[in-house]
């Protein structure tokens, strides 16, 4: 029976997203400056106001008020009107060091024994819905938001738009389980004020259908064909939307977790990301599991894949990897079957993860909005300056477990083709 199924996005302006980005953005720091930091930091943004929280085991010292601030800059808060602006917003840190009671058992005296960060469930998925292997809901979701901070920045078709916002789709499928139209789209976008509330609305619903939407059909064709005249738009639904941010609602690192996976499709063991270093397996082994899954579909293997590893904090092997093939397998092995080559293939422990995955570089602030899951992969070089001066160059790969470089063992490990 056809059913619907939607997942949501936020821009980089959302309260929240503003968070995780600062947040990433020390993280990158720490490791520019000493690739071994121990760092778990939280972020709070409202009003005004910037709150720095959170645990750091480094040789670095940063100017945390001088990477908060360049953040909030980029992202767009440059205007006192929008009640929290970079260069004027109060910025307090609460960062201390790191519990020794944590870092001995995550540090050993052999590299290879290293200790997970902490315990938990972590999950990676992919299906062949999307070229990236992602879930189609989400991807649109992101893409829209994508195009519209674009639209925000060039300021010439649309010329009121403000930081914050978010999207929502609504996707048909039909008995096959495959999508078949978009059945509903949500966006609700900050702006500047306008003369009268009937008059904005009628102007940003106008905007969104024939400006944005056009552009998102032209740029990813390979979605244009699930739009259709039927779509309900539901374009700023409460009204007005002149104060938001972090002045409309405080933002809190780690309150967005299913907009930076899956957008509800798989499953979630509850974690946040953006802040913590790759001893954090809540970052790091979501990272491996999706590089398995994903490289799983791609193989051939099937067409939709689950993978969860659990941890035990202080202890180096997984306490179990499962993986769940939700009846697409292309072999003839079962679940645990499929589970057990897998274990042979990836070595989980956090160590390899972070080597396999280069995660000790500074390439944490590119994930933190709009979906650490389904980028494209890159080598990219980032500059980095210390309070005293110091300048580092590096040459980093972002995004390196959304790599296929694993198709060929998972191929030959399972006789396909």
């Amino acid at each position: 029976m056809p059913y619907l199924f939607t997942s949501e996005s936020v821009s980089e302006g959302h309260p929240d997203k503003v968070a995780d980005q600062i947040s990433d953005a020390l993280i990158d720091h720490f490791l520019a400056f000493d690739p071994q930091s121990k760092v778990a930091c939280e972020t709070l943004v409202t009003t005004g106001q910037v709150v720095l929280a959170g645990e750091v085991k480094s040789k670095a010292y940063l100017d945390v008020q001088d990477i908060a601030r360049s953040v909030i800059r980029r992202i767009g808060y440059t205007k006192s009107e929008y009640m929290f602006e970079a260069n004027s917003c109060g910025i307090f840190s609460a960062i201390h060091e790191q519990s020794s009671d944590i870092n001995q058992g995550v540090d050993k005296k052999k590299k290879e024994e290293q200790g997970a960060g902490d315990q938990g469930m972590m999950f990676g998925y992919a299906s062949n819905e999307t070229e990236d292997y992602m879930p189609l809901a989400l991807d649109l979701a992101h893409k829209i938001l994508l195009e519209l901070a674009a639209l925000r920045r060039e300021n010439k078709q649309i010329k009121y738009l403000r930081p914050d916002a978010k999207s929502q789709v609504t996707l048909e499928y039909d008995d096959n389980n495959k999508p078949v139209r978009i059945d509903a789209i949500v966006v609700s976008t900050q702006h500047d004020d306008f003369d009268t509330e009937a008059k904005m609305q009628a102007k940003i619903k106008k905007d969104i259908i024939e400006i944005l939407i056009p552009r998102v059909k032209a740029k990813y064709k390979k979605y244009a064909r699930l739009f259709n005249d039927q779509i309900k738009y539901h374009i700023n639904p409460t009204g007005k939307f002149v104060i938001g941010g972090p002045h409309g609602d405080t933002g809190l690192t780690g309150r967005k977790i299913i907009v930076d996976t899956y957008g509800g499709k798989g499953a979630h063991g509850g974690g946040a990301f953006s802040g913590k270093d790759p001893s954090k397996v809540d970052r790091s082994a979501a990272y491996a599991t999706r590089h398995i899954a994903k490289n799983l579909v791609a193989a051939g293997v099937a067409d939709e894949v689950l993978v969860q590893v659990s941890y035990a904090i202080g202890v180096a092997q997984p306490t179990s990897i499962n993986v769940n093939t939700f009846g697409t397998a292309k072999v003839k092995l079962s679940d645990g079957q499929i589970a057990k080559k897998v274990m042979d293939l990836f070595d989980m422990r956090p160590y390899f993860i972070e080597t396999r995955l280069k995660l000790r570089n500074p390439i944490y602030s590119e994930t933190a909005a709009y979906g650490h899951m389904g980028r494209q992969p890159q080598v990219i070089e980032k500059t980095f300056v210390s309070p005293d001066g110091k300048e580092v160059k590096r040459k980093v790969e972002l995004f390196t477990w959304e790599k296929l470089d694993y198709v060929p063992k998972v191929k030959k490990a399972f006789g396909l083709k």
